[in-house]
């Protein structure tokens, strides 16, 4: 009964890991680029400015010549927002003073035109606006592709990698369960052995990064839970019409409508040093004023996103915007059950995590990388034997070479694709329409190449081919641009913007991945001996 039981979980990690291993790496890959998402859209945009950073004890300062601009130019708006000079989390870079105001609505009108401005924060004095940036997906583009795919309704993208993530799931369960010795096997590995290498590859770098395929797998599902099980949160609160009371009871109700601040004075300097006596110097990262209908104009100080957990439940304090004094706290909505939600995405998407989180993400992100194709080889490796073992090798069957030429699409091809979506940022016309949508296209256009080029040539050449590709491709990024922009590595480094100097050394490092795995697997083919032919394997 435990062989048996076994067996059948033995069964179902070989078959699920297989019919979902292609769209499963897809996913792995943009996901783990998401992790460095804004990165990669800053490189994306070597038009935006680099902020220097806010010298210490000045916020308070700042922050009055932010409200000094917008009582003199928006004084008669119903909301300001001033993004402090901050380190921001969520771009990972640094961003300069910038203000930002709703204007008052006319009759009939829901919401009016605002404005926005960038300041210096040395002076307050207002400057030109920035180049606009070129048109591009960035990493936006790249992270929303693990979960939505592309060319399909985002709703069936959602669902198609649902079921493929309920898949790997069972896969690693049941991996479990198959491997005895998954510890002791981890300590274990024998170069040169064919399958069993392929094996010993597959079991270490499972287990390396056990915990994390474990957590990304199930939080990824609950992320789009009322997406694949909708009718419990239907049956609770009345179906599509209770879908408003769902979101309410989650987010909070609806806020009510704003009036004109009518402000003749806002003494924010003494706000922000209470702020900071409460979270520590250079914590205030937004400052929002806003006057609801029918009460007082009040101040809400928002501290720098980051470092807890639950990253969207960032610490505030509030304040009358008259008088300057303490308000009560905003009400925290979702209860446990948002709280719990909150707590899973944050751990899905890694936001709570400070540089050294992220490159460790980053890492366990390619370790499941490195599982899943060592498992799609590891599947070809054993067919082929058995098929050459039975004597057959003279009509090589459509189905194993369908699936060697899958692998080496999806393996080696959709890298080289992702190169070409980074080579499209910097070759495509600036001017093009919907350029950031021809980005994408570059990418699916060179995988699709790679995937005829992968079933066209020999198997073992294809491997090596579209390896070197790949890191040609790769150590040519940084090149490309320094050639095409100001932001090449030296620039970056000598004023110390890691966001672009960091993508390119990671370019540069990808290049050599795979220029290693390239000559290793030439070496491999070279020193394997010609395949005897039909008659010489029955000859006596």
């Amino acid at each position: 009964m435990k062989n048996g039981f076994r067996q059948v979980a033995a069964w179902l990690h070989t078959w699920s890991g297989l019919t979902v291993g292609w769209v499963l790496f897809f996913v792995f890959v943009t996901g783990t680029a998401g992790y460095f998402q804004h990165e990669i859209t800053r490189w994306m945009q070597p038009e935006l400015p680099y902020a220097a950073p806010l010298p210490t004890g000045e916020a308070a300062a700042v922050a009055d010549r932010a409200s000094a601009h917008l009582l003199a130019h928006a004084p008669q708006a119903t909301r300001w927002t001033i993004s402090m000079p901050q380190y921001s989390p969520v771009s990972r870079a640094w961003e300069g003073l910038s203000v930002r105001w709703d204007d008052t609505p006319g009759p009939g009108m829901r919401r009016a035109p605002g404005g926005r401005a960038r300041l210096d924060a040395a002076s307050g004095a207002e400057l030109p606006p920035a180049a606009a940036p070129r048109a591009t997906g960035g990493g936006a583009a790249l992270y929303r592709l693990h979960y939505e795919l592309y060319y399909l309704p985002k709703i069936w993208g959602i669902r198609l990698v649902g079921a493929c993530s309920m898949l790997m799931l069972l896969a690693i369960v049941t991996g479990i369960i198959t491997h005895k010795k998954i510890f002791r096997d981890f300590f274990t590995f024998r170069p040169g052995k064919g399958q069993r290498s392929w094996l010993d590859a597959h079991n270490a770098v499972s287990v390396m990064a056990l915990p994390f395929f474990l957590m990304i797998t199930y939080s990824g599902l609950v992320f789009f839970m009322y997406e694949y099980m909708p009718l419990g949160a239907k049956a609770v609160f009345g179906g599509d019409a209770g879908e408003d009371a769902y979101y309410a009871e989650l987010w909070g109700p609806p806020r009510p409508p704003r009036e004109a601040l009518a402000l003749s004075a806002l003494p924010l300097g003494p706000m922000v040093q209470r702020a900071e006596a409460a979270w520590g110097a250079g914590q205030v990262g937004a400052i929002t004023v806003e006057r609801p209908a029918g009460g007082g104009a009040e101040v809400t100080l928002a501290r720098v996103q980051g470092g807890g957990i639950l990253f969207w439940g960032v610490d505030k304090l509030r304040f009358d915007a008259h008088g300057g004094a303490p308000l009560a706290p905003e009400p925290v909505y979702g209860g446990a059950p948002g709280q719990t939600q909150k707590a899973l995405i944050n751990l899905h998407e890694g936001l709570f995590a400070g540089p050294v989180g992220r490159w460790l993400y980053f890492a366990s992100g390619l370790l499941g990388c490195a599982m899943i194709g060592t498992g799609l080889v590891m599947w070809t490796v054993k067919r082929r034997r058995h098929h050459l073992g039975s004597g057959r090798e003279s009509a090589e069957r459509f189905g194993l070479r369908l699936v060697e030429g899958l692998n080496v699409a999806t393996l080696a091809g959709l890298p080289l694709a992702l190169a070409a979506y980074f080579w499209a940022n910097r070759l495509l016309p600036m001017d093009l329409a919907a350029r950031a949508g021809w980005e994408m296209h570059t990418l699916f256009a060179v995988w699709l190449g790679s995937a005829f080029y992968g079933l066209a040539r020999p198997t073992g050449r294809a491997w090596v081919e579209l390896l070197w590709a790949c890191a040609a491709a790769y150590a040519l990024v940084p090149v490309l641009n320094a050639l095409t922009t100001e932001q090449h590595l030296w620039n970056t480094l000598a004023r110390g913007d890691w966001a672009r100097a960091g993508f390119d050394l990671t370019m540069a490092s990808l290049a050599a991945m795979f220029a290693i795995l390239a000559h290793r697997v030439s070496h491999k083919l070279r020193a394997q001996p010609a395949a005897p032919s039909r008659r010489q394997r029955s000859a006596p």
